[in-house]
């Protein structure tokens, strides 16, 4: 079993580098697939509450038959959700259906600036760590001046932020803020789509590692330090991304991958983003 790297958390616990995510699979497959992911050795699980398969993920764990104490389970509250009433509802409710007594991380999904409640949606986050409904809490899709807020108006800081991150979007500013003020980074479609497979910075390391670009890629995240949760709805797309840790892009290669960074998003910019 590939033993999988942690990144330390602020708040003293610890985060496995690498995890799987499940965006996109539908719920009546995803139980399958956690159980899959977690017999390879897969040990982060990213879900949440609007990928609509909470549910298979719980019946994944259960299905899996390993001691709860060795996962580590992500959920997100939605935008509908945000202010301190939504909030607490909506993690009850992803505790509910996943059949869950706590979560080990729960992000705020977008800060939907316009609406203007992710301030008190963080002081709900902020409350169920406190009562052990989660043991840590963090952010997605957060800009530096999110963070401050928040920080500046709570005195708590998110231990992880997950934003887009892949070799068409470094994301290097964010990422930096991130760093100077001791939060994770942790890279949602980290594969950009598989828009980025085809060129020459990734097909000439495939080409000396004999990796896959999916691995190429995902081997660049690693060294750059930060979280990545790729999606793999099949057993052979999860062994891949997993055999990862047995080389590595050299200097000469990782600055290489730097040059395919034309802030080309594959989301939506968190600025803008307020669907309910």
């Amino acid at each position: 079993m590939t033993a999988i790297p942690r990144l330390p958390l602020s708040d003293g616990h610890s985060i496995p580098q690498l995890g799987t995510g499940i965006w996109q699979i539908p719920n009546e497959k995803t139980g399958a697939v956690v159980a899959s992911a977690i017999e390879k050795g897969y040990r982060l699980l990213d879900g949440a509450f609007i990928y609509g398969n909470e549910a298979g993920l719980g019946e994944g764990v259960r299905l899996a038959g390993i001691d709860r104490s060795e996962l580590f389970i992500t959920t997100k509250v939605w935008n509908s959700d945000h202010g301190r009433n939504g909030a607490r509802a909506a993690v009850a409710r992803s505790l509910d259906t996943m059949g869950l007594d706590y979560l080990d991380l729960v992000l705020i999904h977008w800060p939907c600036p316009k609406k203007g409640h992710y301030i008190e949606t963080w002081q709900a986050l902020i409350e169920m760590q406190k009562e052990g409904l989660t043991r840590s809490i963090g952010v997605s899709n957060f800009n530096a001046d999110h963070l401050d807020r928040i920080i500046d108006e709570t005195g708590v800081k998110p231990v992880l932020n997950q934003i887009e991150v892949n070799p068409k979007m470094g994301n290097g500013a964010l990422r930096a803020a991130n760093s100077d003020r001791e939060i994770v980074t942790q890279a949602w479609t980290p594969l950009g789509e598989g828009k980025n497979f085809d060129f020459p910075q990734v097909t000439d390391v495939c080409k000396r590692t004999g990796k896959s670009p999916a691995q190429v890629i995902l081997r660049w995240h690693m060294q750059l330090g930060h979280s990545a949760v790729p999606r793999a709805a099949n057993s052979r797309h999860q062994t891949e991304n997993l055999d990862i840790f047995d080389f590595a892009l050299t200097e000469n290669e990782m600055t290489a991958m730097g040059t395919l960074d034309w802030n080309a998003r594959c989301g939506p910019d968190p600025l803008f983003f307020e669907w309910d």
